[in-house]
């Protein structure tokens, strides 16, 4: 059995949970490890499971509680040199053999899992997404990308399940008081988040290509809704003919809780 669901999405901490068969990685601990461990708690979930710690990216929504967990479970952590040295102070002391320097493009394997690191276009010093093949299906998580690119697609076309950025409304950002204008151009960039209307027309590619489950997530609690994302992506899903539901499903993640738990066998 094949277990995969969000513990956070957004911009205030990201966690992915994937265990196949009572082997479990973390994609992202950007939360608190108390918080981390209370949401696997409540969505039933065994800490005990956990392998390793898979990490996209240094942004402190992906890492702040990586090194506290990580100590505490005496777990590995993956992740890119580029990464490993822009999240030194942040994760704190790691043992040599806990620290696993990984290459964007090159697999491994963990468990069992297949886990495939690719690359994506944000601001950060060695960004990656992840594909991870198991037995009888594949995940990826996708987020953190300032545009669709075709390297993107191409490490993820086919996965049965994805987690896909759907980060803002581009008028509501540029509309928001609260954001300077270097923030906004930031987001907006070719190395920033994606927006809902791209996240949509990505969404549709991959429905295309044979996934069947979208997982909307890292969506801005100030620049869009959860029911805009919906949408947005629904709208382009049924414009072009895929049944939600039948085809494919479509489901947006929580910010600040667990999301549906997918059970794949």
């Amino acid at each position: 059995m094949i277990t995969f669901l969000t513990l956070f999405s957004g911009s205030s901490g990201n966690a992915v949970y994937l265990c196949e068969d009572g082997n479990a990685v973390l994609i992202d601990c950007g939360m608190s490890c108390r918080q981390v461990l209370d949401a696997m708690t409540a969505a039933g979930l065994d800490p005990k499971t956990l392998r390793a710690l898979l990490i996209t990216h240094e942004h402190s929504d992906h890492i702040r509680g990586a090194g506290v967990l990580a100590r505490r479970l005496d777990l590995p952590i993956y992740a890119t040199p580029g990464t490993w040295e822009g999240m030194r102070s942040a994760v704190g002391e790691v043992p040599a053999c806990r620290r696993i320097d990984i290459t964007a493009g090159e697999s491994f394997f963990l468990h069992g899992m297949e886990v495939c690191p690719f690359s994506i276009p944000h601001d950060a010093n060695d960004p990656v997404g992840y594909r991870v093949f198991l037995r009888s299906a594949s995940v990826a998580v996708a987020t953190d990308l300032g545009h669709f690119s075709a390297p993107v697609f191409n490490a993820i076309s086919g996965a049965d399940v994805v987690l896909l950025e759907s980060n803002h409304d581009p008028d509501m950002l540029r509309r928001n008081p609260r954001y300077p204008q270097r923030l906004k151009a930031r987001i907006l960039g070719g190395k920033g988040h994606l927006s809902n209307d791209s996240g949509a027309e990505a969404a549709v590619r991959l429905a295309r290509a044979g996934t069947r489950h979208v997982l909307l997530g890292h969506l801005s609690s100030e620049n869009n809704t959860p029911e805009l994302a919906y949408q947005t992506t629904l709208s382009a899903l049924s414009g072009a003919g895929a049944q939600v539901g039948a085809d494919v499903t479509l489901r947006v993640a929580a910010r600040l809780r667990a999301s549906h738990l997918y059970a794949l066998s």
